[in-house]
């Protein structure tokens, strides 16, 4: 069973999604990354990105091709300051969707090597 069936399918990512723009909303640090003025494409886009790579409708990729992630991020200065604000919300949005114990690390253990990945400039 994929970690998307075992936490409820596309209503368990629409809430973490949700929850996680929430916080970025309000984060002076990452608010300027995302240049539209609303969130809602955003959070279309990361929902439909994690219910695909957590085993779910392939939606994602019918809509936008191959995920690119690096390359999608390279126009943003993405250094230790917007990783850490990232995996603040991040973690705020798991822990707010009370996943089981063991999805909860899975799913962590993803979001932290994904932000680290995501960064584009060095250490200070």
């Amino acid at each position: 069973m994929t970690l998307y069936e075992r936490v409820g399918g596309t209503p368990f990512f629409t809430a973490l999604v949700d929850h996680f723009y929430d916080g970025v909303a309000d984060d002076a640090v990452l608010r300027p990354l995302y240049p539209e003025e609303d969130l809602g494409p955003a959070r279309l886009r990361l929902r439909d990105f994690l219910v695909q790579y957590w085993g779910g409708p392939t939606t994602y990729s019918d809509l936008r091709g191959h995920p690119r992630l690096r390359m999608r991020h390279a126009p943003f200065v993405i250094a230790e300051a917007e990783r850490d604000r990232w995996l603040h919300h991040m973690r705020d949005a798991v822990d707010a969707a009370g996943p089981g114990p063991a999805e909860r690390e899975e799913l962590l253990t993803y979001f932290d090597m994904a932000a680290e990945a995501m960064r584009n400039h060095p250490m200070p």
